[in-house]
């Protein structure tokens, strides 16, 4: 959508209802694709399923930080409004998600729809989401050939601060696994039975425990999330019982989230992740660069570095990257 120098429709900002989704869907790819080209990358194909789901999750668990920008021709000759009482009809142009675990504040997404880019309009979704967490811990990621993104976060306090290696491909050859130390426990045998059974308080205390020592909060709606999109999760104990780690893959090639108590253990931990499925197509991490166990694993298993890297920023550490990898850019 384009106009006039002028005579550009007001924006009001929402919050984000599940019909507005698909909307959303479509800003997100017409955002990326913009941008991608501006920086050399060939147009993105529109694939809305695994990212509506993502959506639907945001919305579902933090539906207070997710608004839509709506922008409305018959409302031409008024002044931008905020809110939006009436649930009235419009075109979204752009929408923001962030989410709180805890102490943290995490920014999911925050795109506009080329055309309405350059008028403010993303550091008003930003400051409204970011009003009343004074308190929190503020992460985002961002792509790295973002100059504006980045400078606009960091104008809250959210600076760059670690790299993020997205690795993609299929392993050449065997991968080397667990040591013999180290027994991998599929969720799957944990979580038989009742849900108040041995099984499923024992992986959620693990999870729980482990999340907090690494990540620095518990997220077990995350984990309900990965659970529901058929993610694939191994607890790793010790020969004495102990949990020492966990980490998931799965039949379409995602890995992560890993988090381990030694970060020795993130190289095998890895391997046996590859090891454990084969994709329909090509693996593919998000890697922070202090996971150098991770990323030796799977350089090494001949996975390929993609090409701009991503960024983790905060205004105040809150995790220990050297022991966990995320689950996406948009939620850790």
């Amino acid at each position: 959508m384009t106009t006039a120098p002028g005579t550009e429709p007001p924006v009001r900002l929402r919050p984000a209802r599940p019909g507005d989704l698909p909307a959303c869907v479509g800003v997100w790819h017409a955002g990326l694709t913009e941008y991608g080209l501006r920086v050399g990358r060939p147009a993105m194909p529109l694939s809305s399923g695994p990212l509506l789901g993502l959506l639907g999750h945001l919305l579902a668990t933090d539906p207070q930080g997710f608004l839509v920008a709506v922008a409305d021709a018959a409302d031409a000759g008024g002044a931008p409004m905020d809110a939006d009482p009436a649930g009235a009809g419009g075109q979204v142009v752009g929408f923001v998600s962030a989410l709180l675990r805890e102490h943290v504040w995490f920014l999911a997404m925050l795109f506009v729809q080329p055309g309405y880019q350059e008028r403010g309009l993303g550091r008003r979704l930003l400051s409204r989401v970011l009003a009343g967490s004074e308190d929190a811990t503020h992460a985002t990621c961002t792509d790295s050939a973002q100059p504006i993104s980045n400078a606009l976060y960091s104008r809250f306090g959210i600076m760059p601060r670690l790299p993020v290696l997205e690795l993609v491909g299929r392993p050449r050859g065997a991968v080397a696994g667990l040591p013999g130390s180290i027994r991998a426990v599929p969720f799957e045998l944990l979580r038989a039975g009742p849900s108040d059974g041995p099984g499923p308080l024992r992986l959620a205390a693990s999870l729980e425990r482990l999340d907090r020592a690494t990540l620095g909060y518990a997220h077990p709606q995350d984990h309900d999330y990965l659970a529901a999109q058929g993610r694939l999760g191994y607890l790793y104990e010790a020969g004495d019982g102990r949990v020492v780690g966990y980490g998931y893959t799965s039949e379409v090639g995602r890995l992560g989230p890993i988090a381990v108590e030694d970060p020795g253990l993130m190289g095998p931990v890895t391997g046996h992740l590859l090891g454990s499925v084969r994709p329909a197509g090509a693996f593919s991490a998000w890697i922070p660069g202090s996971a150098s166990g991770a990323l030796a694993a799977l350089l090494e298993a001949g996975l390929l570095l993609e090409d701009f890297p991503a960024l983790v920023c905060w205004d105040r550490p809150f995790a220990d990257f050297e022991r966990y990898v995320p689950i996406t850019l948009a939620v850790l």
